[in-house]
């Protein structure tokens, strides 16, 4: 186990945003297998793997690049000089901008890559996005702040995606209902 956190803390530091969206689409992944296995009571021969392949796709290029960036912008462009105020600082900003601009883009991508129109991508938004909100902001905000306090920055992206191993199945369910 050692040997495996010196590998990943390496290509951390060498590759940080790489190893954080390789990070986000593997665990997206497992969020969709827990979701569809252990939450929906899918066999394994009923398994959705170009469900699965559009979340680990989504997690990939999008989020991991994104949050990767995100979370070191955060912690230059918030110069409060009180590491709790700081903090505090990031978590509203993280939740009021970056959190609802991710579940957009997150539905928004699913719903094109599932090759619906923009019609249904806009209604599966106005069915999808408050109460997925409302969910994030019951979940995120105390994580976040945990986070955002004790955990250097280039570690932030793993706890959040250790975190949402259960969040992307939720998320996954989410996409899915009808």
């Amino acid at each position: 186990m050692a040997s495996l956190a010196r590998w990943y803390h390496g290509h951390l530091t060498s590759r940080p945003i790489l190893t954080q969206a390789v990070s986000t689409g593997v665990l997206f992944a497992a969020g969709d297998g827990i979701a569809q296995h252990a939450v929906e009571k899918r066999s394994i021969g009923d398994h959705d793997w170009a469900r699965t392949g559009r979340l680990s796709a989504y997690g990939l290029f999008a989020l991991g690049p994104a949050i990767a960036v995100w979370y070191r912008y955060l912690s230059k462009a918030v110069t409060i000089k009180s590491p709790l105020g700081s903090t505090v600082a990031r978590v509203a900003i993280d939740q009021t901008v970056f959190a609802p601009t991710n579940t957009v883009c997150f539905f928004t991508a699913q719903g094109l890559m599932e090759g619906k129109s923009l019609d249904q991508v806009k209604t599966k938004l106005r069915e999808s996005f408050l109460p997925t909100y409302k969910a994030n902001c019951m979940l995120w905000p105390p994580i976040q702040m945990a986070n955002f306090y004790f955990t250097p920055v280039n570690y932030q992206s793993l706890v959040v995606n250790t975190v949402a191993l259960f969040w992307n199945s939720y998320l996954s369910m989410a996409n899915a209902k009808k």
